[in-house]
């Protein structure tokens, strides 16, 4: 009896959609060298102090760039639905004008925190950037043609930026709920440790000065002995969880801080607040005591108990 030789079928890979095309662009090295040198200008234009916290949304304890985003698009978008009802011509005028006026500060929180983030969420954020450059080109034609007096050429490119604005926009969202960037990194370490004290290690077992990890369940700690005081955080660092305890040890104004090994992001030890970003949530804290036989025990501090 003939055996049977069926063809073979080409593997054909199923397409999951835009969340398959950002997939692709997390993993493209194409870009990667405008990237390394994009991001250094930046960083380097744009130094740690003040002004950039002020940009990574230090002071709003949430990053600053998606709330401004928010404003401009929606601007743009209901300028769009205007020009769709032909309602009012110059309300179109003035919500073109708010978003692309709105674009400076937004780009520049947008860039701050682009900048110190990993390559594969960079990528991402790279064809997010051109687009919505892209975009912002096209509304400010539109405004500019509006103001000439070409109301139908800029109804047109209204609609063609917000095309382009909102694939810009859903790869901002994929960087922001699909690669955390801009979420908060540091464990929820009052779900994971149960409230009351915990045997930690004895304090003979720290160095003094310099800052170690030490494991509490199912988290790792920071633990800093200073003497017979120790210092004790969540090891992860809120900005992409990077190990707090290899960071640098520094004092600024009179606090003593521990800064992030990874994106330089700055914590007080005695709070766990931040100082300075990236990161905009604090390092979560813990009380310490000392029993009588050296033993340390921790326990979520405070403000986790009330959280």
């Amino acid at each position: 009896m003939k055996e049977i030789v069926r063809p073979r079928r080409r593997h054909l890979r199923r397409f999951g959609g835009p969340v398959d095309l950002a997939e692709q662009l997390e993993r493209s090295k194409a870009m990667d060298a405008p990237i390394r040198v994009l991001a250094k200008a930046v960083r380097d234009t744009i130094r740690p102090g003040p002004l950039r916290d002020v940009l990574h949304g230090v002071p709003l304890g949430k990053p600053s760039h998606p709330p401004l985003a928010n404003v401009s698009l929606g601007c743009w978008i209901s300028a769009a639905v205007l020009d769709l009802t032909r309602i009012d011509p110059r309300a179109s005028r003035l919500l073109l004008a708010v978003g692309v006026g709105n674009a400076l500060p937004t780009a520049a929180a947008g860039l701050t925190d682009w900048s110190s983030l990993h390559l594969e969420q960079q990528r991402v954020g790279f064809v997010h950037m051109m687009l919505n450059v892209t975009a912002l080109g096209l509304f400010s034609a539109s405004l500019v043609s509006r103001l000439a007096g070409n109301e139908r050429a800029g109804r047109m490119l209204c609609l063609a930026g917000v095309g382009v604005g909102s694939t810009g926009a859903y790869l901002g969202g994929h960087m922001a709920y699909r690669q955390a960037a801009g979420a908060n990194h540091a464990p929820q370490v009052a779900h994971l440790v149960p409230l009351g004290w915990h045997d930690l290690c004895a304090l003979t077992d720290l160095p003094d000065g310099r800052p170690v990890a030490r494991r509490l369940g199912y988290i790792q700690l920071f633990v800093l002995r200073r003497g017979d005081h120790v210092t004790v955080l969540a090891d992860r660092c809120p900005h992409l969880a990077g190990p707090l305890h290899q960071g640098r040890l520094v004092e600024e104004n009179g606090e003593a801080c521990v800064v992030c090994p990874w994106h330089g992001s700055t914590f007080r030890l005695g709070d766990g607040s931040v100082k300075h970003g990236p990161a905009t949530a604090p390092a979560p804290t813990f009380e310490t005591r000392i029993r009588r036989d050296g033993v340390i025990q921790v326990r979520p501090g405070l403000d986790l108990k009330l959280s």
